[in-house]
């Protein structure tokens, strides 16, 4: 007989089906989930910290039913990128500037928990999510689960690897330059950055500004739509909001209908040259998506340049937050030095680079005017040895992350809803993903469109080495 050490890892979807028919309990889905933590996480390092003890606690509660009805996610496993607050934990960034717990959950969390979700556990990023490759000097190497001498990618890497490992089926990251598409793509996820203004920031006002959200990575696109309707929705204090638009769970359930695609390998980032396997997985799902009865053509999306709106939003980002921990002392040597090289931000600036988004939004959105969905690849190059970040600075660092936010970062300047959506392996055996682009509050399609992908070429759920 199968036991929760031995069966293939479940998707959110399934672990709830199986609860809801009575074959499984919460309880058995967190032994599931954290017996598989304990016996992957040494050679992974996504998680920061585990919470059995409550993770246990939480699935006995909502198995008596203390806890109200059961939602969306009920008895669903799931992890926390170290941004995000979870009440009794430290809020680490990835780094060692705080020391006191966070009172109460945030407001992503607790959404989360309302649905009936089990946190099991906070994961690994970089300090304050400055590059998109996992490391740190407070937690050491994330490694992909696909080979791990390789980089998961960042900063929600530990995430990443979490669920791609098949630890937990959902993780929450966030997405400030291409944060959870970047690992998505790394790890063969599928990975939705939403709609500016979707997902409520609070208790913060802005994450980096105009360019962060909060969000999901999961196996599988129903599983991401199923997170993002019960977590999805502003609070007055949010400083921005989108717009109205219909279930995401549905959006995933249907088919797209006949969508103008189109595709293109340019990048927005001057100088950067993609790897050929992106290029050839980009052409193949054009293929595949023509041989749906798609209209897809190849298209010049004229990209603006985000420079000016991106880089000074990234430093007022890192700093606003470097300034609020309880020690800065203790922040890495770099993310000092960025600190120092972000004085020129002022709120002049930053006020100058808020106005530059919106022209480049209005911009970058006249594609939409001729398609439906843009087509490209989710990153340059492919993922890294770990090790990558060591000795460099800020500059070194940033010139190094170039590759992978060279397709995802306009998108966070935008605003636009973006996934990267899983499309096999490169030459080297790791995962390729392509990114799907939607016009403004156009999650619904690319979750209609991502699920077709992902019924016409379905991909693994786990890592192959990490299947039990």
């Amino acid at each position: 007989m199968a036991t929760p050490e031995t069966e293939p890892a479940p998707t959110a979807t399934e672990i709830v089906h199986r609860i809801t028919s009575g074959t499984t309990t919460p309880d058995a889905e967190v032994e599931r989930s954290l017996a598989a933590i304990a016996a992957h996480d040494g050679r992974l390092n996504a998680f920061s910290v585990v919470l059995g003890d409550r993770a246990r606690e939480q699935a006995r509660s909502l198995a008596l039913g203390h806890d109200g009805t059961r939602g969306s996610l009920y008895g669903v496993p799931v992890a926390i990128k170290e941004e995000l607050d979870v009440a009794g934990c430290v809020t680490t960034f990835g780094g060692l500037g705080n020391s006191t717990p966070a009172v109460e959950d945030g407001e992503v969390v607790r959404r989360l928990r309302a649905a009936g979700a089990i946190v099991v556990g906070k994961t690994n990023m970089p300090e304050f999510g400055a590059f998109p490759y996992t490391e740190s000097v407070a937690r050491g190497y994330t490694r992909n689960p696909w080979r791990t001498a390789f980089s998961p990618g960042g900063s929600s890497g530990g995430s990443a690897a979490a669920v791609a490992s098949g630890m937990v089926p959902v993780a929450m990251g966030g997405d400030g330059g291409g944060s959870i598409r970047i690992p998505s793509a790394c790890c063969g996820l599928f990975g939705m950055k939403p709609q500016r203004g979707r997902v409520t920031s609070a208790p913060h006002e802005h994450l980096w500004w105009a360019l962060g959200t909060a969000g999901a990575l999961t196996r599988t696109v129903l599983d991401s739509a199923i997170v993002y309707d019960a977590i999805r929705g502003h609070l007055p204090s949010d400083r921005w909001q989108a717009g109205e638009v219909g279930s995401f769970v549905e959006a995933a359930r249907r088919d797209p209908g006949r969508l103008r695609v189109g595709w293109s390998v340019k990048p927005v980032a001057r100088g950067v040259r993609p790897h050929a396997d992106a290029v050839a997985v980009v052409r193949e799902t054009a293929r595949l998506l023509s041989d749906l009865g798609h209209q897809v053509r190849e298209v010049d999306p004229h990209y603006p340049d985000p420079t000016a709106a991106f880089v000074p939003q990234f430093f007022g980002g890192i700093r606003s937050e470097a300034d609020q921990v309880e020690h800065y002392e203790r922040l890495e040597r770099r993310t000092r030095e960025t600190c120092r090289l972000g004085t020129w931000v002022t709120p002049a600036v930053l006020n100058g680079a808020l106005r530059a988004t919106e022209r480049v939004s209005e911009r970058a959105n006249r594609v939409f005017d001729e398609v439906d969905v843009l087509l490209t690849p989710s990153i340059a190059h492919r993922p890294p040895r770990v090790g990558i970040l060591d000795g460099t600075g800020t500059v070194r660092a940033s010139l190094k992350s170039l590759p992978a936010i060279a397709y995802v970062a306009l998108w966070n300047v935008a605003g636009n809803p973006a996934c990267s959506v899983p499309s096999g392996t490169g030459s080297d055996g790791l995962p390729v993903g392509v990114q799907l682009v939607g016009p403004t509050d156009g999650e619904e399609v690319l979750f209609s469109l991502a699920a077709q992908v992902e019924t016409a070429r379905p991909w693994p759920l786990v890592a192959p080495d990490f299947t039990r």
